[in-house]
């Protein structure tokens, strides 16, 4: 990682959200559904690395939460449970407009009901899930880096995702378009649910981008 000493590491989920925060300065990392494999890039990126976010899309596990909402972290439970650093979420929720300052949930598992969803919710305190910030987490906690978490709500809560786009992501961040095939193809019922699902997942895509831009060259890194 020569060349990038100073830099912000990202991580996320699909190459779709790289290439919204991609810019000099910041190493973005798509994790895929893979925890490994995102570890071993994370730590390697750590490497002269000033702090570590986790940002892209996220799940909703509180009604009132709405597609295109921020959510800012002050906590993390799940696999890890610790604190967000707090000049660098306070000046993360300063840059995106309506942000909602609040914990989330990871421990790397594909939520599959939305009693779950809520149940987890409410046990954890928390407003979103997602499957990529308690690698991030633990990777910034082994290198003693701020962390930071900020997420744009793509997924209600009282939203399950179909099972054609639950197994659409690839390892290496991008979308199994013969897995989604396959999933609709043996369950056709589900293809009304999916195109309803990636039409809110573009919106939040389009929305990411703008909350991107917003958060400038340094991703609002404060120290």
């Amino acid at each position: 990682m020569s060349g990038v000493n100073g830099h912000v590491v990202v991580a996320t989920g699909f190459n779709r959200e790289v290439a919204t925060i991609a810019r000099p300065g910041v190493v973005a990392i798509a994790g895929g559904g893979a925890p490994d494999r995102l570890r071993a890039a994370l730590e390697r990126a750590a490497a002269g690395a000033r702090g570590i976010l986790s940002y892209g899309l996220t799940g909703a596990l509180a009604d009132g939460l709405e597609i295109g909402d921020w959510i800012v972290a002050d906590r993390l439970a799940g696999a890890l449970d610790t604190a967000t650093d707090p000049r660098w979420r306070d000046a993360l929720a300063a840059a995106l407009p309506g942000a909602r300052i609040g914990g989330f949930f990871a421990d790397g598992r594909m939520i599959d009901t939305v009693a779950e969803k809520r149940r987890l919710g409410v046990d954890h305190d928390a407003l979103a899930v997602d499957m990529e910030s308690h690698v991030a987490a633990e990777v910034a906690a082994q290198r003693g880096l701020p962390f930071a978490i900020a997420r744009i709500v793509s997924d209600r809560v009282d939203h399950l995702l179909p099972h054609a786009i639950t197994v659409s992501m690839r390892a290496d961040g991008g979308v199994d378009a013969a897995a989604m095939a396959k999933s609709l193809a043996r369950n056709p019922g589900q293809v009304a649910d999916v195109a309803r699902t990636m039409a809110l997942f573009g919106k939040g895509f389009r929305l990411l981008g703008k909350g991107a831009r917003r958060l400038g060259p340094r991703l609002q890194f404060p120290h």
